[in-house]
């Protein structure tokens, strides 16, 4: 049995990961720590968590009791946390906070994109940092082009992610997740060097993230889906359709649908997850299996709400 730890516990990333975790077969919760809300229960703050687990918040961190860590802190936190505390050696480590993305390597983090460093997580890593969650499905749209070297022409992309406030575009020029899509496609096509124009924008929705990609494609269409494929036939959780895919197609599981069309010679790659489960929590699980070498679907067999 794998035991498990996470700090930052009062995060609603934490709630979705607690909610996966509970019911994996092959792990058992050792702590979740969450300073402001010590001795609380845990199904306090997480709602869905009523009478699923009687947990309560501590204080506490113990990297000896528990074989993964999770971290679930806002930016620059878990950074500070693995400067200054003993790490035991295999202890391993999931970073949600975006810390190691970029220069992860330097901390022997892997980016946990597992369809591009699966091998790489199972083959001995210890520590993962997830992907940021709109990089996350717009790296899963390209991918396929990069392997073979087809992003040659400027990159359009829009994504509209899930927030309770009303519909607004979010940082429209230098959004920080441009530098980790770019350095995921740049990984596959060393020669990628073509303009990458990304809008996020704020949506209404409570959760999931609609996305589309336009460039330049001298294939025919069918010769690009088969391109598509071919690149996922041996994944679990990204999957080709022929029709558009809406958001209720994968709300609560750890699926990416892509559709592509083609018009002229203008590719367009569309993509929908859910935000909190293949954009976060469930991702990180996706990598504790990988790290443990378990099978990438464990504890992730999760139903769609359509």
């Amino acid at each position: 049995m794998i035991r498990a730890g996470i700090i930052g516990g009062t995060d609603p990333i934490a709630g979705e990961l607690l909610s996966i975790l509970i019911n994996h077969p092959d792990v058992e919760i050792a702590w979740v720590n969450a300073p402001n809300a010590i001795g609380s229960l845990i199904s306090d703050t997480h709602k869905g968590l009523i009478g699923e687990t009687y947990l309560r918040f501590t204080d506490s961190i113990d990297f000896n009791n528990i074989d993964v860590l999770f971290l679930c802190t806002t930016d620059g936190r878990s950074k500070a946390l693995l400067s200054t505390a003993i790490i035991p050696e295999k202890l391993k480590i999931v970073d949600l906070s975006g810390d190691f993305r970029i220069d992860g390597a330097d901390s022997n983090f892997v980016y946990g994109l597992p369809e591009l460093n699966r091998k790489v997580l199972v083959r001995g890593a210890v520590r993962a940092s997830v992907p940021s969650s709109m990089a996350n499905v717009l790296a899963l749209a390209l991918l396929p082009l990069a392997k073979n070297l087809l992003l040659n022409s400027p990159i359009t992309a829009v994504a509209v992610t899930s927030t309770t406030d009303p519909v607004v575009i979010d940082r429209p020029i230098g959004h920080r997740q441009v530098e980790e899509l770019r350095a995921t496609l740049e990984s596959l096509q060393t020669s990628f060097s073509a303009p990458l124009t990304f809008t996020p924008i704020r949506g209404t929705h409570s959760r999931g993230i609609h996305a589309v990609a336009y460039m330049q494609c001298p294939l025919e269409l069918e010769d690009v889906i088969r391109l598509y494929e071919d690149y996922y036939s041996d994944h679990s959780f990204t999957f080709v359709t022929s029709s558009m895919p809406i958001l209720s197609d994968v709300t609560n599981t750890n699926k990416c649908l892509l559709h592509l069309a083609k018009v002229g010679d203008i590719l367009a790659v569309t993509g929908v997850i859910d935000n909190l489960v293949k954009g976060s929590a469930g991702q990180a699980v996706h990598n504790m299996n990988l790290l443990f070498g378990l099978h990438e679907r464990v504890g992730l067999a999760l139903k769609s709400i359509n």
